[in-house]
């Protein structure tokens, strides 16, 4: 079985978390053949408070989370402390080493940046975070214009509902376009703005 790990923190962007978490898991328990789970870790297990008040649960703390093969870090207000914490940053940079594949959604990204992740790479974030993306490490192309960028073995995404859009593209991208159209249709992710 192959996993991906959403991490959650006091201020996380609800959808930021929620958003992936809706297709991926919807995927991975619906078509279990695939081979994929999904599972949220915290810090220390416990429950988080999002950015808007909603508490969401972990199944994990960092240290007990089984072994990832995709990690998603969400964006959101909380990820402002994360940006100068030597520890979530070492553990980001710990997780670098052994997971195959690092995601983000908006200002996640700032915290793949600090950590390093992201030197003379393809990036982006949510549009009010551009200019401080480019300030955390000047050799990032920072990509002002995409919903999201996938680098081969990071991808990042612009803000809120940008990380719908990554998460569909992580199901093609792991189990087929096909497979991701399933989802899409599934959770009725047909975006009709009515404003």
């Amino acid at each position: 079985m192959r996993r991906i790990g959403v991490v959650l923190f006091d201020g996380v962007e609800e959808l930021d978390a929620v958003g992936p978490w809706e297709v991926l898991a919807h995927w991975t328990r619906t078509h279990p053949e695939d081979g994929w789970d999904v599972t949220c870790l915290s810090r220390d297990g416990a429950a988080v408070t999002c950015a808007k008040g909603l508490t969401l649960m972990a199944h994990h703390s960092f240290a007990d989370a089984p072994a990832l093969d995709v990690l998603l870090h969400p964006g959101g207000r909380g990820t402002r402390t994360q940006l100068h914490d030597g520890e979530h940053l070492d553990w980001v940079r710990r997780r670098r080493a052994e997971v195959p594949l690092m995601t983000s959604v908006c200002t996640g990204a700032l915290v793949y940046a600090a950590a390093g992740l992201l030197s003379g790479r393809p990036a982006t974030t949510h549009w009010g975070s551009l200019d401080l993306l480019s300030e955390l490490d000047l050799s990032i192309e920072v990509r002002p214009d995409d919903r999201f960028v996938d680098d081969g073995d990071v991808i990042t995404s612009a803000g809120v509902s940008a990380g719908i859009d990554m998460a569909l593209h992580l199901v093609a991208r792991l189990a087929g376009t096909e497979r991701a159209r399933q989802v899409r249709r599934d959770i009725q992710y047909d975006p009709r703005p009515p404003v």
